[in-house]
């Protein structure tokens, strides 16, 4: 079965309109594919249907299953294994049958009650943070999809990934945990950690902190991507003792909620440097027991945060 076809084109169901669902379905139907239902329990993912997905029937999930070729699941992590086994045990899963679902962490062994009935199963992560708009469209061109499937559904799993402009990304099932993590770790915390130095800019009075930041974090970004550790720079890297300890005491007057990733990132950032010769052991110690010292005096509920 090939997906590339608009005369061929899948009838494809959604279980779970959420950001990536509506947003995955509504490129699946510009390449040429038949979204006949979608399932959505809150007012959030109905509205996204009605919007990304106009003339869609809103429909349960055991009838969505019954009504497609490929069945497309985006519902959060933790709730994937449980509506598997619902859809599999209702008998709304049938041989030959696709389904897809969406989630990073998992792979293929939630999927085992659709494949016990003769469907084809494929897991497959779009590298992308989705706001559920017309806006994620465009994004999806060069995208990363991680792929988890067996021999004879790779072709149809590329396939698919082909339809939706993106790139795909072969990830091992056991391997897949661990995938995940390293995309939250570096797109979630990243959002934590650019959040944290607006509020330590807005606390110092700039009236724009985003606008302060992005020339700068968007040149960090890409000479990290590019470089790694090599563009590290800062008070860390040049091991200024006094930098760090004037740092520090300011985060805890002012922006104490960011002082606990402060310090840390800080550990880390000090790690780094020492491990390929670019702090002096003897600057390093002088930092890390400023980071340490800032840490004993900060207020408990600093360390609870």
């Amino acid at each position: 079965m090939t997906l590339h076809s608009r005369e061929t084109g899948l009838r494809v169901g959604v279980v779970g309109a959420g950001r990536v669902g509506a947003v995955l379905a509504a490129a699946l139907r510009a390449a040429g594919h038949d979204i006949v239902a979608a399932a959505g329990e809150s007012d959030a993912s109905r509205g996204r249907i009605a919007d990304l997905l106009p003339g869609v029937p809103t429909l349960k999930p055991t009838a969505v299953a019954r009504a497609c070729d490929l069945l497309l699941l985006t519902v959060p992590d933790d709730m994937l294994g449980n509506v598997v086994t619902t859809l599999s045990d209702a008998g709304a899963i049938r041989p030959g049958q696709y389904v897809v679902h969406t989630s990073g962490r998992h792979g293929l062994e939630v999927l085992a009650p659709a494949a016990a009935l003769g469907a084809h199963v494929v897991a497959m992560h779009p590298a992308m943070t989705f706001t559920g708009t017309e806006r994620d469209l465009d994004r999806l061109a060069g995208c990363v999809f991680g792929l988890t499937a067996e021999p004879a559904e790779r072709p149809v799993a590329e396939s698919l990934v082909s339809d939706l402009g993106g790139r795909p990304m072969w990830v091992p099932e056991e391997m897949r945990t661990l995938y995940h993590a390293g995309l939250a770790h570096g797109a979630n915390h990243l959002v934590t950690l650019v959040t944290q130095a607006m509020e330590m800019l807005a606390a110092a009075g700039a009236d724009d902190p985003a606008g302060t930041l992005r020339p700068l974090l968007t040149a960090a970004l890409d000479n990290a991507l590019e470089h790694g550790d090599a563009a590290l720079t800062g008070p860390i890297v040049r091991g200024d003792v006094n930098t760090v300890r004037a740092h520090l005491a300011d985060i805890s007057a002012n922006a104490p909620q960011t002082l606990a990733s402060y310090v840390v990132l800080a550990r880390n950032t000090l790690d780094r440097a020492v491990t390929d010769g670019r702090v002096l052991p003897i600057r390093a110690a002088a930092i890390l027991r400023a980071l340490d010292a800032a840490e004993r005096e900060a207020p408990s509920h600093v360390h609870r945060r």
